[in-house]
């Protein structure tokens, strides 16, 4: 919580408030609609792009810690996939596991390097727009998710640790922290140790998942904003 970091999430904030604010204006206009959806896309592609170049440039390529197998690693590649394709069941995947995952890094990074550092930038560019774009679904692309997206998005992200943790075994890395805590201070100090942690993590994520299906999509504001949305339509 520096200075510089407190003024990064602040400034991500605003983005996802002017995301909300503008949102039916957004619809109603398909050149901005698609001129979001494809920049977003872009910061994306940009950002997981000069990492790669930023690790072989400096000889920092190592399998042990550079392959995106982070979850939010996968799930900016999966983001750039679902704004692509407009895909229902990445978006489900982003939704949950995307949100859930960059705000804990982004409340709690593992960096090792500050502002105005390029990997401070390219870090807190990622994890934003991977927030920014499940939320662009959302609220501009106006999809819904039931109930039973909460445990399709848990399997999902069990799958995905699943496959993750046997790159671990075979690689002898610690990709989504399944072999060990990450040496910097994060949430999972307080999830007690290795392998309980992964236990708590399994239940913390499905209440996570919950919070927020019942944030966007359960509680009576979300019956007023359908009102709301109606009555714009037929403006």
């Amino acid at each position: 919580m520096s200075g510089s970091h407190v003024t990064v999430l602040l400034i991500i904030f605003a983005l996802l408030l002017l995301l909300f604010l503008f949102r039916f204006r957004l619809r109603r206009s398909p050149l901005l609609k698609e001129l979001l959806r494809w920049s977003l896309a872009a910061i994306l592609i940009l950002s997981q792009l000069t990492l790669e170049i930023w690790y072989q440039g400096f000889g920092l390529w190592d399998i042990k810690n550079t392959l995106p197998l982070e979850l939010c690693s996968l799930t900016l590649i999966l983001s750039i996939l679902m704004l692509v394709t407009k895909s229902r069941i990445l978006y489900i995947f982003v939704f949950y596991a995307g949100i859930c995952g960059a705000l804990a890094a982004l409340l709690t990074p593992n960096l090792a390097y500050a502002f105005p550092h390029f990997r401070f930038i390219q870090f807190f560019i990622a994890h934003g727009a991977i927030i920014l774009s499940a939320l662009y679904m959302s609220w501009i692309e106006n999809e819904k998710l039931s109930f039973t997206s909460v445990p399709i998005g848990f399997v999902m992200l069990n799958v995905a640790a699943g496959f993750v943790w046997l790159i671990n075994q075979m690689t002898g890395a610690n990709y989504m922290f399944l072999s060990h805590k990450p040496d910097t201070p994060s949430i999972l100090d307080l999830l007690g140790p290795y392998p309980f942690y992964i236990v708590m993590e399994e239940i913390l994520a499905l209440i996570l998942f919950l919070m927020l299906y019942v944030l966007f999509f359960y509680l009576p504001w979300g019956a007023v904003n359908r009102v709301e949305e109606r009555r714009v339509t037929n403006m």
